[in-house]
């Protein structure tokens, strides 16, 4: 009699552990943008290549518009594990670490080129991991677009902004950078800085393409200085105690996906910015200017002061890495 109930009970626990073992990981992804946008457009692709290559193994729950979480909590429930994934403005990561304010630095990079070979080098994966302490990994790069300053009058040399008021995000690299410039700052949500252009509480901006052209800035500003002077990109992160509790097998997967995904959302973006770039040329409200070589260079120049103020924080070497990437 003993066998059989012997039996049955391994019979229950085999079935238990494969019901077990069925369950599929589950992966949140929120976000805060249009599923229309490249970084939505890129979590949707995600989820569609992670069905078909991980079915029955792994879900993808996409969450857009801040319908789950928004800007104000959305690391914390990441870092609670309430969401597993993430691709927040780096900006957003200055709490966790002051390494990626290398992106900020005013006329680092030559252009996004420079920004894409530094990012797929060693020292550009080694920030990925720079949050792992806060339970926070980086996986990917998603970029938004280079930015360009547009102001009410012609910027083509760094004195040419003295005394302008410029809207900033919240950023101690950037109100040094304009300090720099004899340029005070104001920092403003995204939301309100048509309105403070249009009434001339600030006189300039710094904005990727897309963004002067979705918020028809360009009909306020007369003058958008082409300066891809730095990088406006989004981190695709994870909560880490999550991400290597995944099987090898799996999450080795999951890298190429995000490999692929990454690929068409940077091509994506570049492609989106070069298109309002042309209907912002377009629309004859405001006049695009071309740095030369050498005004270029006076930029620079004049900013390596704002590098050298930051590099205890963001790290020599890190800096050093960047500019290596221009030549």
């Amino acid at each position: 009699m003993i066998k059989p109930i012997l039996l049955m009970a391994s019979c229950v626990l085999a079935l238990v552990s494969a019901n077990v073992s069925a369950d599929p990981i589950v992966i949140k992804f929120s976000h805060v943008v249009a599923e229309t946008t490249p970084k939505g457009k890129g979590a949707l692709m995600f989820k569609r290549l992670v069905e078909e290559r991980l079915a029955g193994e792994v879900r993808v729950e996409v969450y857009p518009n801040s319908t789950l979480y928004g800007d104000a909590n959305e690391l914390q429930a990441l870092q609670n594990n309430d969401v597993q994934m993430l691709a927040p403005s780096m900006a957003k990561f200055d709490a966790y670490t002051k390494q990626l304010q290398v992106f900020d630095l005013p006329f680092l990079f030559d252009d996004l080129e420079a920004v894409n070979r530094f990012q797929k080098r060693s020292q550009g994966r080694h920030l990925l991991r720079s949050m792992e302490d806060h339970n926070i990994t980086g996986l990917a790069y998603w970029h938004n677009g280079m930015k360009q300053l547009s102001a009410t009058q012609p910027l083509r040399r760094p004195e040419d902004a003295r005394g302008l008021a410029f809207r900033i995000q919240p950023s101690a690299v950037l109100e040094a950078q304009f300090g720099q410039l004899g340029a005070p700052t104001q920092k403003l949500p995204f939301a309100k800085v048509y309105q403070a252009l249009a009434s001339g509480t600030v006189q300039g901006a710094e904005n990727p393409w897309s963004n002067i052209h979705s918020q028809n800035l360009h009909s306020v500003q007369p003058y958008i200085t082409e300066s891809n002077h730095g990088v406006l990109d989004y981190m695709l992160v994870a909560n880490n105690r999550f991400w290597y509790s995944i099987p090898h097998r799996v999450r080795v997967e999951l890298e190429t996906i995000i490999d692929e995904v990454t690929y068409e959302v940077n091509k994506e973006a570049e492609a989106l910015n070069q298109a309002h770039r042309e209907q912002i040329m377009r629309s004859g409200k405001a006049q695009i200017l071309t740095l030369s070589s050498e005004e270029r260079m006076a930029w620079r120049e004049a900013m390596r002061p704002v590098w050298k103020q930051f590099e205890p924080v963001i790290g020599a070497d890190i800096i050093r890495a960047a500019e290596r990437v221009n030549h």
